[in-house]
């Protein structure tokens, strides 16, 4: 397994622990970016009808979560893992 799909599941791991996903607006989501020194971010396309993407990432100990109609513009130093899914239960 690669340092990166490593690091994907550890994030995932930590969800399914704390159970804490922090819905932010995308514009939100790239501010929590720019707070990390190497953020890792995994990305989803999703949708049937409406295709839209799923973000997710985590800092400080919380995972953020975001959706956006359209590709978001990354800071250059984050490192992104492509998913098939990204699952987050409804609240």
């Amino acid at each position: 397994m690669g340092a990166g799909a490593a690091a994907a599941a550890a994030i995932a791991n930590a969800i399914k622990a704390s159970g804490v996903v922090v819905r932010v607006a995308p514009a939100d989501f790239i501010a929590v970016l720019k707070r990390a020194d190497a953020p890792l971010v995994v990305v989803a396309k999703a949708g049937v009808f409406q295709k839209h993407y799923r973000y997710l990432t985590s800092y400080k100990g919380l995972a953020f979560f975001a959706k956006s109609d359209s590709p978001l513009v990354l800071p250059p130093r984050t490192e992104v893992i492509g998913a098939e899914k990204i699952s987050i239960p409804d609240l």
